[in-house]
């Protein structure tokens, strides 16, 4: 937008690196090269921030290796209206893994008649509580029995 200003005395030169008045092509080449430096910088640091989270998660790959029939806590992170958040539980269960799809991916069941989740494996952490669900083991005997 030309102002009164500018019709009167022309538009402003700019400063550059070293203090000179520079005309607008040569200050707009050399804003050009520093916003590609930086642009180069940010996108390298981000691509070191990849490898590093990539190396921190495959440290230790098949540490949450469960089998069918194995007890589970199940992490719900969802917040309640009106309670605290320390006093909301974000795990639930006991679940008992009904089926492993893959590595990653297992089916989970509350109770016998309870609808299966299907839930990825950082949800699930080991129920080491004194009576695990056994409800399954129980249904396995009825099914002999019968």
């Amino acid at each position: 937008m030309k102002l009164p200003i500018d019709l009167m005395h022309g538009k402003p030169l700019m400063d550059d690196e070293d203090g000179n008045r520079a005309t607008l092509p040569v200050f707009v080449a050399s804003l050009e090269e520093r916003l590609k430096t930086v642009h180069e910088f940010a996108r390298n640091r981000l691509l070191l921030t990849s490898d590093r989270m990539k190396m921190r998660l495959d440290v230790k790959p098949g540490q949450n290796v469960f089998k069918e029939g194995d007890a589970v806590w199940l992490y719900q992170p969802q917040r309640e209206k009106g309670l605290s958040l320390k006093l909301q539980r974000p795990w639930e269960g006991p679940y008992l893994i009904v089926k492993k799809i893959n590595d990653l991916v297992y089916r989970i069941q509350m109770a016998p008649k309870a609808k299966p989740k299907v839930v990825h494996v950082e949800r699930l952490s080991l129920y080491r509580g004194k009576d695990p669900p056994t409800w399954r083991l129980q249904e396995a005997v009825r099914g002999e029995q019968s």
